[in-house]
């Protein structure tokens, strides 16, 4: 990607996209017939809970080819990805009580997929908390991206806990079967809207990846330094 455009450039793209994006939101879209403008919350709710899925794919994959290879990089990437992910994460946990209160008439209940929701925001924060609070960068990188791996069984589940269980959360309105679907209005909004969201989950990313590098050289340097010190 680096080599594709700059980080200016990506920055500049993902800023146009967003607004683009919050023009089909308020604009494009139509007003949903039974929850009116509320809805509109809908697009920024379900992209942030596909980017986070994403995310912590990402943080699987990363994982694995850590404990597989010992690769830095491997565990760079599932690093910044769970540092990114446990962003949009939050964006799910925030946006869905702003949605569910007008909706529902509560901010929350322990139904299947809100519950698995937040134990997937739970298992971000266990992520970054090994990462931060274990003492050793090998052993940290170790068990964290054991939770990376274990933890990543939540996804699917998280994903199918509306087609395998009655919740509070609506039958899938997407790929849900015979009468299921959205306005195509909305369809392409919603996917306008995540690929919006995937640009500035890939420029964050790619930011943190450039810091991860970073700090490593800055490292190489510092150790350089210290046995050229020594030897005089």
């Amino acid at each position: 990607m680096s080599k594709m455009f700059s980080p200016t450039v990506h920055l500049l793209v993902t800023l146009a996209w967003m607004i683009l994006v919050f023009w089909m939101i308020f604009l494009y879209a139509p007003q949903e017939a039974t929850m009116g403008e509320v809805q509109r919350i809908f697009y920024v709710h379900v992209s942030s809970a596909w980017t986070a899925f994403l995310a912590y794919f990402l943080v699987f994959l990363g994982s694995v080819g850590y404990l597989w290879k010992h690769s830095p990089r491997a565990d760079d990437l599932a690093q910044a990805a769970g540092e990114v992910g446990f962003v949009f994460c939050s964006a799910v946990l925030v946006t869905g009580p702003l949605w569910a209160k007008p909706v529902w008439g509560i901010w929350w209940t322990w139904d299947a997929r809100l519950t698995l929701t937040f134990v997937l925001w739970l298992l971000f924060v266990s992520y970054l908390m090994l990462r931060s609070y274990v003492s050793g960068p090998e052993r940290a990188a170790t068990l964290a991206a054991i939770v990376g791996i274990i933890g990543f069984m939540d996804v699917p589940i998280d994903y199918m806990a509306i087609r395998w269980w009655r919740t509070q959360h609506p039958q899938p309105v997407m790929a849900g079967g015979e009468g299921s679907g959205i306005e195509p209005r909305m369809w392409i909004t919603l996917l306008v809207t995540w690929a919006a969201f995937l640009c500035l989950f890939s420029y964050l990313l790619r930011q943190r990846l450039w810091l991860a590098e970073a700090r490593r050289e800055l490292s190489a340097i510092r150790r350089a330094l210290a046995i050229r010190l020594s030897e005089d």
